[in-house]
């Protein structure tokens, strides 16, 4: 082998040798890191801190009118006349219980005043007849005043039982006190009533007003007849303005806070707005 070709050799050998050394250096050497994007800033919700003027509290909508009724006797029930969410007028039957003992009391007592009362017209003329059973003779005798009078005495008494009876007896009913929607019936005929229990709810579904359910003990003082508020009702997504028509004198506890319930007039009652809507 010549001279000029195992030189060509050795620095074939060493080429190679440098280029696998410089591709060992580089799978060695630590990677380029990864340029990292500047961090975004976030900023916390600012919370506004309200005036020490502007008193916050949540609420609900609740009937201006609303009453739960139920009968001052004991008795079944007889005929129920009404539904859930039927439309009712003052004075309409709402229920009736059966009460036949009650209605004969009516009666009787109404016939003895009728009888009471003939019989005194009879003694009020200046003289009556008489006619002798035996001998069919007939007499006249006058009367003293002092016996109408007691007679008319006897009917007034009976006229005092007759109202007492169906006054009585009225009780048996069930009438609506004012106009409203019926928006529950709590039996059904045949079942015991008893007294004070309630038996209908009505309510005025077109006059509600506002409730506050947590306004504090520290707050109540800066509250006042009459002032403006503004109630946001988030069911309807809109904010209704009002004023403040009561203020209850006597506090409740809420989740051990002591609280004061505050009434809210609306100055419009709004399309879609519910009897139990929160609102604040």
């Amino acid at each position: 082998m010549s001279t000029l070709t195992l030189a060509s050799e050795v620095a074939m050998k060493r080429l190679l040798i440098l280029t696998v050394g410089l591709l060992v250096l580089t799978a060695c050497a630590s990677p380029t890191p990864t340029p990292v994007p500047d961090a975004v800033e976030t900023t916390a919700p600012v919370i506004e801190v309200s005036s020490p003027d502007v008193v916050i509290a949540s609420a609900d909508v609740e009937p201006t009118h609303v009453s739960h009724l139920g009968f001052t006797i004991s008795a079944l029930v007889k005929e129920v006349a009404v539904g859930e969410g039927d439309m009712v007028k003052a004075g309409d039957t709402l229920m009736v219980l059966n009460t036949p003992d009650l209605q004969y009391a009516v009666v009787s007592a109404e016939a003895d005043f009728n009888a009471r009362t003939q019989a005194a017209q009879l003694q009020k003329a200046d003289k009556v007849l008489y006619v002798n059973p035996n001998t069919g003779k007939k007499t006249w005798y006058s009367l003293p005043r002092e016996v109408f009078l007691k007679a008319q005495a006897q009917a007034d008494q009976a006229k005092a039982v007759w109202d007492t009876a169906a006054a009585t007896y009225a009780q048996s009913t069930l009438t609506a006190p004012f106009d409203g929607v019926v928006v529950d019936v709590a039996v059904i005929p045949g079942e015991l009533v008893q007294v004070n229990q309630v038996v209908i709810t009505i309510a005025d579904l077109s006059d509600l007003q506002i409730t506050t359910t947590d306004l504090s003990e520290r707050d109540i003082a800066r509250v006042k007849l009459g002032q403006s508020v503004n109630v946001s009702i988030e069911a309807l997504g809109q904010t209704i303005s009002g004023k403040v028509i009561r203020i209850s004198p006597v506090s409740e506890t809420v989740g051990g806070d002591v609280v004061y319930p505050v009434t809210i007039q609306l100055d419009e009652q709004p399309d879609g707005l519910m009897w139990g809507m929160s609102a604040e």
